[in-house]
């Protein structure tokens, strides 16, 4: 037993990786020892899936194996095409996302094996039908049908095209794959974490990846990107500075700041607030961007919190077209190349996940019939 356990496993490593690394003082992240400011609009979101799932950034002919595997793998099983619409009635996103990719495992030609090159093959399919369940859910519940997506076309664009309904402008097609880049993975997170114990115990992929799509359903992991959306359209534009003071004073939290792990600015960040910008500047209609500074320098001003990668992740997601309730969903698009290669590692070089407990209840209690309790 422990003699100081630590609440939420904070500061306790548990397992070794080689897929991603944080410096949290000097707010870095890598992936597979490559600094994300290299990657992030330099790569693309397939080469970064590479990465992860393969070890290594690919060769050009390497990456047009991936991409046309991928493109292979987005066809959905019939029992995840033939349930999207009633899933959609009576499912939220995360909930239904849960359900369609445990459908989709059913069907998966590998289910059964937890061997490296079976594995591989489902990260592949995984990463190439999560967003099309995304677009599948979403024009379910539209009362619609997604455009098919085009073999030719990248994860980005034919997610944008998916969504919207419209040709996607190709600039915003090369920020959307950057925000793919940049959720790709970050080291033992919650969803990862729950991923990777449940691949410990040899259970197979799918059921690891529902494992951590469930939890990136609750709200103190995924969803923040959606509370910073529904509280930029709650306030008034001109009053940015007052409703967040009003509310650090009633105690309350605003979404988007802080991180468990960075003391200074998530790099993440760094990224998405220029994108936003961007974007803002594009629309013709910067309002949203212009609250999000306000909101930024007040919070660090009465608190000294950096955003995280979940702020400026919501309006760069407004502006792509993309709808509120679908954020964390999107996540889940992105992270899919983390949270799978994360289950390839684990099932590689693997130990039964069982960390210890401090028990604080009663002792030394004593039995006693029914009758005289």
């Amino acid at each position: 037993m422990a003699d100081n356990p630590t609440k939420g496993l904070a500061d306790v490593v548990a397992a070794s990786t080689a897929l991603s690394d944080i410096d949290g003082r000097a707010g870095r992240l890598f992936y597979r020892g490559y600094d994300i400011h290299d990657l992030a609009g330099h790569v693309s979101f397939e080469e970064t899936a590479h990465l992860l799932q393969h070890g290594a950034l690919p060769t050009r002919r390497q990456l047009a194996d991936y991409g046309a595997e991928l493109a292979s793998g987005r066809a959905l099983g019939a029992l995840a095409e033939g349930n999207v619409a009633e899933i959609a009635e009576k499912q939220g996103p995360m909930e239904a996302l849960r359900s369609l990719v445990s459908l989709a495992g059913a069907e998966d030609a590998d289910k059964d094996s937890n061997e490296a090159a079976a594995n591989r093959r489902k990260a592949a399919r995984l990463t190439a039908q999560q967003p099309i369940l995304v677009a599948r859910y979403h024009a379910a519940r539209s009362g619609g049908r997604a455009p098919e997506p085009d073999p030719a076309r990248s994860i980005a664009a034919n997610f944008l095209l998916q969504i919207t309904g419209r040709e996607p402008d190709p600039r915003a097609v090369e920020i959307f794959d950057t925000c793919l880049v940049l959720h790709a993975d970050h080291t033992m997170n919650a969803s990862t974490f729950a991923a990777r114990v449940c691949a410990a115990t040899l259970s197979d992929m799918h059921s690891a990846i529902v494992a951590a799509i469930g939890t990136l359903k609750g709200p103190l992991h995924g969803g923040a990107n959606e509370q910073v959306m529904r509280t930029l359209e709650s306030i008034p534009a001109d009053g940015v500075a007052r409703a967040v003071r009003d509310r650090l004073a009633a105690g309350e939290k605003i979404m988007g700041f802080g991180h468990r792990v960075y003391k200074t600015e998530d790099p993440r960040a760094t990224h998405l607030r220029k994108m936003s910008r961007e974007l803002a500047e594009a629309s013709g209609d910067d309002t949203y961007y212009r609250m999000s500074k306000e909101m930024e320098e007040v919070v660090h001003a009465e608190k000294g919190l950096y955003p995280n990668v979940d702020f400026y992740a919501a309006t760069v997601y407004h502006y792509l077209g993309i709808p509120t309730d679908l954020f964390t969903p999107v996540f889940s698009v992105s992270r899919m190349a983390g949270w799978t290669a994360h289950v390839i590692e684990q099932h590689a070089d693997n130990r039964l996940i069982r960390p210890d407990s401090e028990y604080i209840g009663e002792r030394d209690q004593k039995w006693a019939p029914i009758d005289e309790r």
